[in-house]
């Protein structure tokens, strides 16, 4: 499995740093954000460092099937299914991504902003 030794989340994924796990499995990991802008903020993240959204083919095929199921029983998990939730991710800085490895926001909980 491919890890970044100086990536925020990598060390999140082999729980070098703590976080608020709510899911993982042997490809994904669940936790919540810690600066959360919803009431239930959690962050997706596949355990295999890949840098974002454009760098998915470094997954594999498993894994990128395995990714959205993992996302949707998430949000489900979390109560999320009935009231709705936003599920999105940033490519890039003018995208406002700000830890380069891939990332899904899982927000929901109440009524989201209109702008993202």
């Amino acid at each position: 499995m491919s890890v970044a030794a100086d990536c925020l989340f990598c060390r999140i994924a082999a729980g070098g740093i703590p976080a608020e796990v709510v899911r993982r499995d042997d490809g994904f990991v669940a936790f919540r954000d810690i600066a959360p802008k919803a009431p239930v903020h959690l962050l997706v993240i596949p355990a295999r460092h890949v840098e974002s959204l454009a760098g998915v083919g470094g997954l594999s095929e498993g894994e990128r099937a395995a990714m959205l199921p993992f996302i949707a029983e998430v949000a489900r998990e979390a109560g999320l299914e009935d009231g709705g939730y936003r599920v999105t991710t940033n490519h890039g800085p003018d995208a406002r991504q700000s830890v380069f490895h891939l990332h899904w926001h899982v927000m929901g909980g109440g009524p989201l902003s209109e702008t993202m």
